[in-house]
């Protein structure tokens, strides 16, 4: 039987809202362990980033509102496939604004959480290790960004405007100076990088032809040219570069290792 979810559109002083809320806390807290007394708080500023008590996730939802984006509660028990219908209505809610969208569904801590594997192996502490950090503060008091997906915000934004590692340098430490209670944020690229290095989302560098004859890679890793075309596979550095001693390759190809990422999916039910 589908749940009624007719009032989380209705207004906040509404009697159909306050009854609402209450079945919607029944409902979570019947699908939490008995050990856990603090579930995630899907109001419009937690947007489902923070855990907390029964009556503090009451009082958010009465202050601030549901998250109205939030039509299958699959962080408080309910299975995707139960309504399939308001799924597939949030799946096309997308306004097209990544900045936006990153700030409204930003839910790394339950991601990560979820991924948790329950035996403490290798994977599991780097996992453990995201935890802790998803549980940081951008700085003390902040609500909308633990440091770690702020972390994350900034390496998608140099990613897809293709920000140069020296700009992106230049805007953490300019960050990092207008703000210095943010104590966590990196001032370098690498830094940055370490920080969601546990994800385990990295990829490999291959060299490749110029021509596109081959990649260098298996029998062809150690080859010094194209057996194909006989170009070098490094290009030639002219008078006075910078470089000088340091070969470069004329292409590269990044691949991005399939195994890792299905090991990362299947760690979590959803």
């Amino acid at each position: 039987m589908p749940i009624d979810k007719s009032w989380m559109q209705s207004g906040r002083s509404s009697e159909d809202y306050f009854e609402g809320v209450e079945s919607f806390l029944n409902y979570a807290y019947n699908h939490v362990k008995p050990d856990d007394s603090k579930i995630f708080c899907p109001c419009t500023k937690c947007s489902n980033r923070y855990r907390h008590l029964k009556y503090e996730v009451h009082e958010h939802l009465l202050f601030n509102g549901i998250k109205l984006t939030y039509t299958t509660w699959y962080l408080h028990g309910e299975d995707e496939d139960e309504d399939s219908d308001e799924s597939d209505e949030c799946d096309s809610d997308n306004d097209g604004n990544d900045v936006a969208n990153m700030e409204q569904d930003d839910d790394m801590h339950g991601l990560i959480e979820e991924g948790c594997p329950q035996d403490p192996n290798g994977d599991a502490h780097k996992f453990y290790k995201l935890l802790e950090e998803a549980e940081q503060p951008l700085y003390a008091g902040c609500e909308s960004y633990s440091n770690f997906s702020f972390v994350v915000n900034l390496m998608h934004i140099k990613g897809t405007g293709s920000m140069s590692n020296k700009a992106f340098g230049m805007l953490l430490r300019l960050l990092k100076n207008a703000f210095p209670f943010c104590e966590k944020l990196p001032t370098t690229t690498n830094g940055a990088k370490n920080i969601i290095s546990y994800l385990g989302l990295h990829y490999d560098k291959i060299d490749a032809c110029n021509n596109d004859c081959i990649i260098y890679y298996k029998e062809h890793a150690n080859a010094m040219q194209c057996p194909t075309c006989k170009l070098s596979r490094w290009k030639r550095q002219g008078k006075g570069s910078k470089k000088k001693g340091k070969r470069v390759p004329w292409k590269v190809l990044r691949y991005f290792p399939l195994t890792p990422r299905l090991q990362r999916l299947f760690m979590s039910s959803k």
